[in-house]
């Protein structure tokens, strides 16, 4: 596989002069403005935006659109690609669905959660969101496998319902899952 080198260079530009691209289609809901405010006190800024450069020398944004929002007067680090108008819209498309994609290891998202203070209240609720992923029973968490946490939902609405037996149990899991439906077992 041949694969390319995209990233013409890294740039500090005033995140307030790139241009939003009117085809993001991710839309970012209060909470997270909160918890990005929240990190960006605590941490700063340690990733870059990514940006292409139009033919008129002006810089639109692929990623990192919360942040330019968030920080307009602040100089910020961009990456600049060299991509293609086609090239841009698929990047566009994919990028966060494909980091999305990654699963999680409760036990390994626990460890590390465990050793992490923040006295910020958005950044502290998205840590309490993120440990309930890890929120399996006693011992369960060894046994799964990396990839079985699903991605926190921004509102999770959730059915619990409590079977007679562990068969009875399994067999409604297996039709929910077989239907599509999210779910997992535990017990109590």
């Amino acid at each position: 596989m041949d694969i390319r080198d995209r990233v013409r260079e890294l740039r500090r530009v005033r995140a307030g002069d790139l241009l939003p691209n009117p085809a993001n289609w991710r839309m970012h809901p209060p909470r997270q403005h909160d918890a990005l405010r929240g990190i960006l006190a605590e941490v700063g800024y340690a990733d870059a935006l990514l940006v292409r450069e139009l033919p008129d020398g002006k810089l639109l944004l692929l990623d990192g659109h919360l942040r330019a929002e968030t920080t307009p007067d602040m100089l910020v680090p961009v990456l600049v690609v060299d991509l293609n108008d086609a090239e841009a819209a698929l990047l566009l498309a994919v990028l966060d669905p494909l980091s999305a994609m990654a699963g999680c290891n409760p036990a390994r998202l626990e460890d590390l959660l465990s050793g992490l203070h923040t006295d910020n209240p958005a950044v502290q609720s998205l840590l309490d969101e993120l440990l309930r992923l890890g929120e399996l029973p006693p011992g369960a968490a060894d046994a799964v496998e990396p990839g079985d946490c699903a991605a926190p939902a921004p509102h999770a609405f959730r059915i619990l319902v409590t079977c007679r037996n562990e068969a009875e149990q399994l067999s409604l899991l297996q039709s929910l899952t077989e239907a599509g439906v999210a779910c997992r077992a535990l017990i109590s």
